[in-house]
């Protein structure tokens, strides 16, 4: 194999080489033949042009260079004509060895050649015989496409037959009435399940047979008169079943919720008698409206009947106002007053009726509370009522909605056929009671108790007592407001003198407005309401005034202000237990508190240090004005405050003290007057020992007398009172 690839190498290189020498002589023929045209002027790409050739042998020799073994033999100094020489005298060597070895594998060549021509006949004859595979493939595609066109159409037929066999099979399933469901109709009671399977499948029937006779189906005349007796004989048994749930309402001590549940599981039983027999459907909705309608009526008539019995038995009258005096006298035949009038002002435990925890507590019953001898306010009855009246009516709407299948205004119209007369009647008893009641708190916490069912009614989804909250604040909004007016009216027509005898201890009435504004102030906080705060905005004008009106009846200052003073720290007190922090009405008291504390104080430091205290402000005056000089003559009057008041100011501090600690009530607002008195008194003694560091003052001999500020503070905190 060696051999025939160096052959075959040697056969390579003599075709070349003749093919190199034909194209010599061809070129040589063109170049020198005569008559030819032209060479063809190439200019820039023109590669046989000398200045390319020399550039290409630049190239040439450059490159050989950089051969190894040309610069093998350059270094070892051989001579490169020599060295040609031998080079070309090998390639000959092999050139022809290789002709040797080509003539000695001719004879495979020629094999080679003959397998070559033997291998294009093979070839040529399959080439025939894939010929005619295509033109065999060519019909068989055309009949392929002529069955598939056919395998078409079949499908088309097919699915239209397996349509119209569709169609004819549910018609024929919806006319025929197959045996059981006429056994379940007529044999089975209407409680099992297999009956209202049937009455479904029933239905369905009469549905189909109805739709199929408005396309004039003929075959629907077979099955009528069958069906038609089916939903007859359905019918009766239907009617009969529902109308015995809804009298077994009427049983004495009947918890009408069980039937009532008991009927929801059929409720496609009204459902098939609206679709087949309205006029049955109408009597069983009208026998269920006037069957609960008195059920709701006589147990809430009877209830609320027992639960007003556990009222309190002392409650609120027209003579319970804020202003009225405790002194007041009442005729022969008048009934006794509350034990305490301030009771009815007082908001105690009761604002725990509006608390969550409270609010949807279980009702009240009657007859346990007198067994227990219990007693309730007004507020907690009117909880208990209206917790019973919200769920019964929550629980009736949805019933109605999904039992009689209806929703919206119908909804609204059948639940007010059934509740209506009893929330007719809660109304009437409730205005009846508020047309003589005169408890302001118990008015407005049924007011936020209402606003809150409202509240849980909405979140339940059940809209039908929108109309009757309504109307219930309708009824308290306007008698609270006016017994919040009754109440502001007395307080203005109110006369200190007639109240006896005059004390500078908190007034009663104002307990009572501060006990009142509390609660008010602090039910509203949950679901603020405008009109309320003007109202009480209102009553504390009055009050403001009342308390003004009492302490000019006091003849000295100090007394007016001791009073003022007492009655705003207890207001503010009572409103800041209950009420926040940033109400208007804590606020406002304290201000007021802030003002005449400072006029108290003031006052309180006149009598003894009354004399330092007018020096020190004209004093300051003077400087003020640049008239410093005019005090050079007031030495002989600053000598005596000064001797004035190292003499006497340890006592007139002790008496102060003792004074304002008897006048006061509230020792911490005692002990807050006594330090605000001190520490006016240390501020006034430091701007009199400024004023003495003029000038004008400060050689006065006088001086040295002059009490150490800081020893005056550390004295006088001997004198603050500790609780």
């Amino acid at each position: 194999m060696a051999a025939a690839a160096t052959m075959a190498a040697a056969a390579r290189e003599l075709v070349l080489r003749a093919g190199a020498s034909d194209l010599e002589e061809e070129e040589g023929a063109l170049g020198g033949g005569p008559g030819l045209q032209e060479p063809l002027q190439l200019g820039e790409l023109d590669i046989t042009s000398d200045e390319f050739i020399l550039d290409e042998v630049d190239v040439h020799i450059q490159a050989n260079l950089e051969d190894e073994l040309v610069k093998e033999a350059l270094k070892t100094g051989v001579d490169l004509r020599h060295y040609s020489k031998q080079v070309e005298l090998e390639l000959q060597q092999i050139e022809q060895k290789s002709i040797r070895d080509y003539i000695q594998e001719s004879e495979n060549i020629a094999s080679l050649h003959n397998q070559i021509t033997a291998c294009d006949a093979v070839l040529e004859r399959m080439e025939q015989m894939l010929g005619a595979f295509q033109s065999d493939l060519s019909s068989i595609s055309s009949e392929i496409r002529t069955l598939q066109e056919q395998s078409g159409a079949m499908n088309i037929r097919l699915r239209n037959r397996q349509a119209v066999r569709g169609k004819l099979g549910e018609l024929v399933d919806g006319l025929v009435v197959p045996s059981a469901l006429v056994t379940a109709i007529l044999e089975a009671p209407v409680t099992e399940p297999r009956f209202l399977e049937q009455l479904q499948e029933l239905d369905a029937k009469g549905a189909a047979v109805r739709e199929q006779e408005a396309r004039g189906t003929a075959a629907c005349a077979d099955v009528r008169g069958v069906l038609d007796r089916l939903r007859v004989k359905a019918v009766a048994k239907i009617r009969e079943f529902i109308l015995q749930k809804i009298y077994s309402f009427r049983k004495p001590m009947t918890n009408y919720q069980i039937p009532q549940t008991a009927l929801l599981k059929f409720r496609f039983f009204y459902q098939f008698l609206l679709g087949n027999e309205r006029a049955t459907a109408k009597e069983i909705r009208d026998e269920y409206v006037e069957t609960l309608s008195k059920i709701y009526l006589s147990y809430y008539r009877s209830y609320l009947g027992r639960l007003m019995k556990v009222q309190y038995e002392e409650v609120a009258e027209k003579d319970d106002l804020m202003g009225v005096e405790d002194t007041a006298k009442k005729g022969f035949f008048s009934k006794p007053s509350l034990r305490s009038r301030n009771t009815i002002f007082t908001l105690g435990t009761r604002g725990s009726v509006i608390s969550p925890t409270e609010l949807e507590a279980p009702i009240l019953v009657p007859h346990t509370a007198q067994r227990g001898e219990q007693r309730y306010p007004f507020e907690a009855l009117f909880r208990s009522q209206h917790y019973a009246l919200l769920d019964n009516s929550c629980r009736e709407y949805l019933f109605i909605c999904e039992f009689f299948v209806v929703s919206g205004p119908a909804a609204h119209d059948l639940f007010h056929a059934v509740m209506g007369r009893t929330l007719s009647m809660t109304l009437k008893h409730l205005e009846s009671y508020l047309a003589d009641c005169y408890d302001a708190i118990a008015v407005f916490l049924c007011i936020h108790i209402v606003l809150r069912f409202r509240n849980i009614a909405a979140k339940r989804e059940v809209p039908a007592l929108d109309r009757y909250w309504e109307q219930v604040l309708a009824l308290l909004w306007p008698r609270f407001e006016l017994i919040l007016e009754m109440n502001v009216q007395s307080v203005r027509s109110t006369d200190p003198q007639r109240l006896g005898g005059l004390d500078t201890r908190p007034h009663y009435i104002t307990r009572r407005y501060a006990e009142f504004s509390s609660a008010l102030v602090s039910i509203n906080q949950t679901i603020p309401n405008e009109r309320t705060m003007q109202l009480l905005g209102q009553l504390q004008v009055e009050v403001e005034n009342f308390v003004l009106r009492v302490a000019a009846e006091f003849s000295s200052r100090k007394e007016q202000l001791v009073f003022l003073i007492n009655n705003y720290d207890m207001m503010l007190g009572v409103l800041m237990e209950r009420a926040a922090d940033d109400s208007k009405e804590v606020e406002s008291f304290q201000q007021l508190l802030n003002a005449r504390t400072q006029e108290f104080i003031e006052e309180l430091l006149s009598p003894p240090f009354g004399g330092l205290v007018a020096f020190v402000k004209e004093a300051e005056a003077l400087i003020e004005r640049g008239q410093a000089e005019r005090l050079r003559g007031e030495e002989a009057r600053v000598t005596q405050l000064i001797r004035g008041f190292g003499s006497s100011w340890k006592s007139s501090v002790e008496s102060l003290s003792q004074d304002v600690m008897r006048s006061f009530t509230n020792f911490r607002n005692g002990t807050s007057i006594i330090q605000g008195a001190l520490t006016q008194l240390i501020q006034v003694y430091h701007r009199f020992h400024r004023v003495l560091s003029q000038p004008q003052l400060r050689a006065l001999p006088a001086r040295a007398e002059l009490i150490n500020i800081h020893h005056l503070m550390v004295e006088l905190k001997k004198h603050k009172p500790n609780f």
